[in-house]
């Protein structure tokens, strides 16, 4: 067997063994894709005992192109939601979980000078404790463009696995020590974040509303003060017995009955101005009126507006919502469309079908990977990791390097969603089997090369400490942005435990946090504000340490 052969053979091996161990659960908490590491340090402990040579460059290019992997299907990922994170209902979250990750780096600066831990050993041992990997695979590609030799990187990958079992454990202990404390109720959580937070659920509204306002007779819809700010779609008109697809230009009358779509809040404004809420019924049944969701797959009208396809001039069709990754929006003339995008839609069948065939309606594309904007991806993330960035004071040009060149241009093109007729949409399915096959043979490689010296270390070296250095850096960080969070930010405690998950990027501790009250969301939805942000800081913040450690 050739070594490439034999290499691939042993990688499989480390995947299969990795995943099993992984699926190891205790107390309802496993290490989950974390296993492959130590499957591979376990079989690269007798691979290196008994001398089997391994493919040294087939390693090393299926550990980088695993990375890029991962990295670029992250950004695909939560580039969508990335921008969004960062408006002003995230922003608290958003902040205290930035904070946990400078302090997670202000402690490892300090172990760093005090204990004086090796630079390769202290990125390795922040990156496990914080149970992030692509955090250890930019931490790795930082240190060789700054010249570190290939057994200062194993050391890295050997930090990174003495700190990772006690990073997940040390979020739920911080749970449990905030619990303690503050003497949290749970079900008085739960209920304080549905009555404080019931309303800001992402889905639109509906309401009926009688015009009453004498002064809006006669007026066009376009010029009514309450529909003209864009968080409201008028959908239906009826007037008397008859139902129309209002346009802009459609005026209204005292008593027409106005079917809106929008935000609870700019409903509640709109009430005031135009009239009442009334129960009546403006529903479609019986009339020549109906309302279809369509999907916008048709690549001819990518990145176009709403307004530029004249929905409402030429075939009388009002879009009423649009559904984007998950997330309802208030369509507005200005939106562009993305592949993917779900429009609901009001109108006559014959308009309907009209339009079907301008946006696509092709339901099997979503299922359909595109994989020519994916190689253009990665190609364009690998081109802008190489290109140097020198500054005064430092030793080494900056480079984004092979994790977080392909994390930004992925986070961008996700963003634009589409240029021509490319589209980066990519289905969650294609995404997370790409993105696992990523992680799996990143760490089985960082495993293998980690395995020789692993148990000595950990044994008859220094590994106890690299443990305790590790317990240091989740802990503080955690505990600290806690406390802060409940005591002065007023933070609810379900919430914070979603941001804590969140901001070690752990789905086990989310896990975790969703079982603390089974039925709210608050977890959850905390954990998806701050991921995307969080994932970001947490690839770029190995590789500004690495920068600044070296320099000092």
């Amino acid at each position: 067997m050739s070594d490439i052969a034999l290499s691939i053979s042993i990688l499989a091996l480390v995947a299969v063994l990795g995943l099993w161990i992984g699926n190891w659960k205790v107390y309802g908490v496993g290490l989950g894709i974390g296993g492959v590491l130590f499957g591979g340090i376990f079989v690269g402990h007798f691979t290196d005992a008994w001398g089997i040579g391994l493919d040294s460059h087939t390693l090393h290019f299926i550990q980088e192109f695993g990375l890029i992997l991962f990295v670029y299907t992250i950004g695909i990922q939560v580039g969508p939601g990335f921008f969004a994170s960062l408006r002003s209902s995230g922003l608290k979250l958003n902040g205290f979980a930035a904070l946990i990750v400078v302090i997670g780096c202000l402690v490892a600066i300090l172990l760093h000078k005090i204990f004086d831990v090796p630079l390769p050993i202290i990125l390795g041992v922040f990156s496990g404790a914080v149970t992030n990997t692509p955090s250890l695979g930019a931490g790795q590609q930082i240190l060789s463009e700054l010249g570190a030799q290939e057994n200062m990187l194993d050391l890295t990958g050997m930090g990174y696995a003495v700190a990772y079992p006690f990073g997940i454990c040390g979020i739920l202990l911080t749970m449990w020590l905030l619990r303690l404390a503050f003497r949290v109720d749970i079900n008085e959580e739960a209920d304080e974040f549905e009555a404080n937070n019931g309303q800001k659920k992402q889905s639109l509204h509906t309401i009926n509303v009688a015009v009453k306002n004498t002064n809006l007779s006669g007026l066009m819809l376009k010029d009514v003060p309450a529909l003209t700010d864009g968080d409201i779609v008028c959908s239906r008109l009826k007037r008397g017995e008859q139902l129309h697809v209002p346009r802009p230009e459609s005026t209204i009358e005292v008593n027409d009955l106005l079917h809106l779509v929008g935000e609870k809040h700019a409903l509640r404004k709109a009430l005031l101005v135009i009239g009442e809420e009334v129960d009546a019924s403006l529903s479609t049944r019986g009339t020549e009126l109906r309302v279809q969701r369509l999907v916008v797959t048709n690549e001819i009208v990518l990145g176009k507006k709403i307004h530029d396809l004249e929905l409402k001039e030429k075939y009388d069709v009002v879009v009423s919502r649009l559904n984007r990754a998950g997330v309802e929006l208030v369509p507005t003339s200005q939106t562009t469309l993305q592949f993917g995008d779900i429009l609901n839609l009001v109108g006559r069948h014959e308009a309907i079908e009209a339009v079907s065939g301008i946006v696509g309606n092709a339901h099997q594309k979503l299922q359909q990977v595109q994989m020519l904007p994916v190689f253009i991806g990665i190609g364009l993330g690998v081109l802008l990791g190489s290109i140097p960035f020198y500054l005064p004071g430092f030793p080494a040009a900056i480079k984004l390097g092979l994790a977080g060149g392909p994390l930004i241009v992925a986070l961008i093109l996700a963003r634009v969603g589409s240029i021509g007729k490319l589209y980066w949409f990519m289905p969650p399915s294609a995404n997370l089997a790409l993105r696992e096959i990523g992680i799996v043979l990143f760490l089985a490689v960082v495993g293998l090369k980690s395995g020789g010296g692993f148990v000595e270390t950990l044994v008859n070296g220094d590994g106890l400490s690299w443990m305790g250095y590790g317990m240091v850096i989740t802990l503080i960080p955690l505990i600290s942005v806690g406390i802060l969070a409940r005591l002065f930010g007023q933070v609810n405690y379900l919430t914070i435990c979603g941001m804590l998950a969140g901001s070690m990027t752990d789905p086990p501790a989310l896990a975790f946090a969703n079982n603390i009250h089974s039925t709210s969301g608050a977890a959850a939805l905390s954990y998806a504000t701050v991921y995307p942000l969080v994932m970001c800081l947490r690839i770029l913040s190995p590789q500004i340490l690495a920068l600044l450690l070296w320099t000092l």
